[in-house]
């Protein structure tokens, strides 16, 4: 295997290099027989599956192992990404597409009789994220590494990750994901690679020098293990490591009270340790979630800070520059305790001085926040802390006296200013503010869309932002394109490169070229049949997952979000309702077919969402079973959301669904998945839909409801919204309908809840905002209905959505927060290239 860049992507129907096809079937075949232990004539489709996917990690590893040595070798600066999520899905498909092996692997698996599509279906998600936050986390590893940006990932390896959902008579279950049972071809277990991380006990002070020594004496010791899985960039030039930890303890069997006989007990150690990395996002109701969510985030926080230090001195052999070639990344509020754990390690165990250790710290630290509410920016109790992570507490205390010293030298004898900017919140009990401790302790915060960004300024941090104004930047979301259209949307990808020409798979750019085929009607036909085609797929999973025939002729209308009271999608299915009356009042009238089509997940204890799941399941049992509306709406819930699934959603739907309470949507990444793929947007002004709008055109989206002005003076004024139900009859009727048991005839009192909340407490203004979003949802079946206009408005979001490349958004992580070089944009190297042939 050569050292040599790879290969350009094989263009459509260009001849596969027969030399490279034999390497490629003779290295399945050996995988299969030495690593897999199987001749080809008893395989399972299976053990193809590993056999291939082994091959193509050899030559993933090839490049990896090379970049990783020259970019150590030159002393590059390195990014280092902490996430307690990274929804990463398959990678089978994924590593073939970057690396330029597609076509020549599915030829070679052809020709030995096994079928590539097949295989891809084996591979399942990998169950490390849950919605949007661990999606951007992998995007952004993927786009570090076509960047060329030396970058490592780190987490943990779940076991389980959060649950697979089943839907049982409508109700949510919950049963564990066991995604690791048949093992992991992408990973690599470094059982050399242990950190000890430390909860418990007590600090002693000492004076040393005339210093005061702080020693933790903990009570309890967990081993942390890496694995680490290979993410490739953009043609294979570029290999990065996601490092995931899991936990064990140092003693995993206590032998003395085994052979009492007491076999339980003798491992109560290890289980207590294997409880870390077992679930993301233990249910945090009982006090026992609750301390394991937080030694989680320590396991994970302390295992990765030693690492990139040990690496840091390996390579430099201080620690005074440690900021000058690290840049951390804290992704959201779970890794805060970073902070406070890299002052430990500064101080405690390398001896700085107070000062300095904060200088680094703050120069070496940056926070993304993804978030307006408050409960999610992450309190802890002081006395769980206090138990848990005593030194840490120490720490953080101290912090908070300096910090608290700039406030009040900022604001002199406000102590409502203090209180509002410390890291210990007084009220209702002593809790510790994760959020304001990433805030003080990074030297940017950014938000992820222009909107989040603004409005941190104004609400979560707006006292934070008055004490450390320059803090605050915007890093408005992106996605990468090569899983998002090349994979999920292949037929489009084709349909594209031989509008756009080739250089279209390297600079997005060129997608701007479709706008002058957008009124084109053969143009228009060809990118109707590629929606079409990516229906009938989607119809078929329908199908076979809820045995619900839909029409693929009908306008697909997608809401594809975890389930949460802000997503909203309380609102579109009490609209459906709605529209199910009016469907049933003027049966001959000339509806316009609709599909509505949910996934998402609700956290297990979130009772109030999975409420709204069997809602929308009861509501469906009905409409879709119903004669009168002979099959012009049909409403779907496809259980167990996840990558895998998103990338059969996605390209099919026509309408995209960005509904949130305006002012709560941080940004939204699905939102750019289904434009990129051709779906008008129906949503509010919030998040990312803002910058969508202004850069497909107002003409191309739908906008509707209350703005993030509006919505805080409709709180201020109260939340009940009796008065809002009664001034509408179309709202009144639906509320009326779910309240008395209209689709709930054995359990009339069953949705009961979801109509009073609606009705007398409205905070995600479900009422407030649903004439206009009804008279919207019918504006888009009137541009439904003249087919030429609804086409152009599709192509134009594809052509226009080039800006929102997760590719744009690391280039400037790169260049405002974390000061690392990249690789040269396609523009970028095309002029460079002319100004030297026009010096040559």
């Amino acid at each position: 295997m050569s050292d040599q860049p790879l290969q350009p992507y094989p263009a459509p129907g260009q001849p596969i290099d027969e030399l490279q096809l034999a390497e490629i079937k003779g290295a399945i075949l050996a995988k299969l027989r030495l690593a897999i232990g199987k001749d080809a004539g008893m395989a399972t489709k299976r053990d193809w599956y590993m056999a291939t996917a082994l091959a193509l990690r050899d030559r993933i590893v090839h490049r990896w192992l090379m970049v990783d040595k020259q970019s150590y070798d030159a002393g590059r600066k390195r990014v280092y990404y902490l996430s307690l999520e990274f929804l990463i899905g398959r990678l089978f498909t994924d590593g073939l597409n970057n690396m330029g092996l597609l076509p020549v692997f599915e030829t070679a698996l052809g020709d030995l009789g096994v079928g590539l599509p097949e295989l891809r279906k084996l591979e399942p998600d990998a169950a490390l994220g849950n919605g949007g936050l661990g999606r951007l986390a992998a995007c952004f590893m993927e786009s570090m590494a076509t960047l060329a940006i030396p970058a490592v990932g780190y987490g943990i390896r779940y076991d389980f990750g959060l649950f697979r959902q089943f839907i049982s008579h409508g109700w949510q279950q919950e049963y564990p994901d066991e995604w690791l049972s048949f093992g992991n071809p992408w990973e690599f277990q470094r059982p050399e690679v242990v950190y000890h991380v430390h909860f418990g006990g007590h600090v002693e002070h000492t004076a040393e020098r005339g210093r005061d020594r702080p020693i933790w004496c903990p009570a309890e010791t967990v081993e942390a293990i890496a694995y680490d899985t290979p993410i490739v960039g953009w043609r294979g030039q570029h290999v990065n490591a996601l490092r995931l930890w899991s936990a064990r303890a140092p003693d995993p069997l206590n032998l003395d009270v085994f052979n009492t006989g007491d076999y339980i007990s003798a491992n109560a150690e290890q289980s207590r340790a294997e409880a870390i990395c077992k679930f993301l996002y233990p249910n945090d109701e009982s006090a026992a979630g609750r301390e394991l969510r937080l030694r989680q985030e320590y396991f994970f926080v302390s295992a990765s800070l030693q690492d990139l230090v040990k690496r840091h001195l390996d390579a430099d052999g201080q620690l005074r520059s440690l900021a000058q070639k690290v840049a951390v990344q804290l992704n959201d509020t779970h890794p805060s305790l970073a902070v406070a754990e890299l002052m430990r390690i500064l101080i405690d165990l390398h001896n700085f001085r107070w000062e300095e250790a904060w200088k680094i710290t703050v120069a070496t630290f940056s926070y993304t926040n993804h978030t307006l509410l408050p409960e999610a920016l992450e309190t802890w109790p002081v006395e769980l802390f206090e138990r848990l992570l005593p030194r840490h507490l120490e720490i953080i205390y101290r912090i908070n006296v300096n910090h608290l010293a700039q406030a009040e030298a900022r604001c002199p004898g406000d102590t409502d200013f203090r209180a509002a900017v410390s890291l210990i919140d007084e009220r209702d009990g002593r809790k510790v503010r994760m959020g304001q401790l990433a805030f003080v302790g990074s030297h940017r915060i950014n938000g992820v869309s222009a909107m989040h960004s603004d409005l941190m300024k104004e609400t979560v941090f707006h006292d934070l932002n008055h004490l450390y104004p320059s803090r605050i930047t915007n890093k408005t979301n992106g996605i990468t394109f090569r899983r998002w259209l090349m994979l999920a949307n292949p037929k489009l990808t084709s349909l594209l490169r031989e509008t756009c020409g080739e250089a279209v798979l390297d600079d997005f750019s060129l997608l701007g070229n479709l706008e002058d085929h957008a009124s084109d009607s053969a143009f228009q036909q060809r990118f109707r049949d590629v929606k079409y085609h990516n229906k009938l797929a989607l119809a078929r999973t329908i199908f076979e997952r809820l045995n619900i025939k839909v029409d693929p002729s009908a306008l697909f209308d997608v809401q594809i979000k975890r389930i949460h009271e802000y997503k909203r999608q309380l609102l579109n299915i009490v609209e459906a309702v709605a529209l199910y009356q009016a469907m049933k009042d003027e049966p001959d009238r000339n509806w316009v077919p609709r599909v509505k089509i949910f996934a998402g997940k609700a956290a297990a204890s979130y009772h109030y969402a999975k409420l709204i799941i069997k809602l929308i399941n009861d509501v469906a049992d009905t409409v879709n079973h119903d004669p009168d509306l002979k099959g012009r709406l049909k409403i779907a819930f496809l259980p167990d959301y996840n990558v895998s699934l998103a990338e059969v959603i996605i390209p099919a739907a026509d309408l995209s669904e960005q509904i949130s309470t305006a002012g709560m949507e941080a940004s939204g990444t699905g939102n750019m998945k289904l434009a990129l793929n051709g779906a008008v947007t129906i949503g509010t002004l919030d998040g990312a839909n803002i910058e969508i709008r202004d850069h497909v055109g107002a003409e191309n989206i739908a906008i509707f409801g209350m703005e993030a002005d509006d919505v805080m003076i409709r709180r201020k004024q109260g939340l009940d919204a009796t008065d809002v139900v009664r001034r509408s009859p179309r709202l009144s009727r639906a509320i009326a309908a779910i309240e008395n048991g209209e689709f709930s005839p054995g359990e009339p009192n069953r949705f009961a809840r979801i109509a009073d909340a609606i009705r007398f407490h409205d905070p995600y203004m479900v009422a407030a905002d649903f004439d206009s979003y009804y008279e919207a949802q019918r504006g888009v079946d009137a541009r439904w209905q003249v087919i030429p206009a609804w086409t152009r408005a599709s192509i134009l979001n594809v052509a226009r959505m080039a800006w929102f490349s997760s590719d744009r958004t690391i280039r400037e992580y790169a260049e405002d927060i974390w000061h690392v070089p990249v690789r040269p944009s396609p523009k970028a190297a095309a002029k460079r290239g002319a100004k030297r042939g026009a010096g040559g």
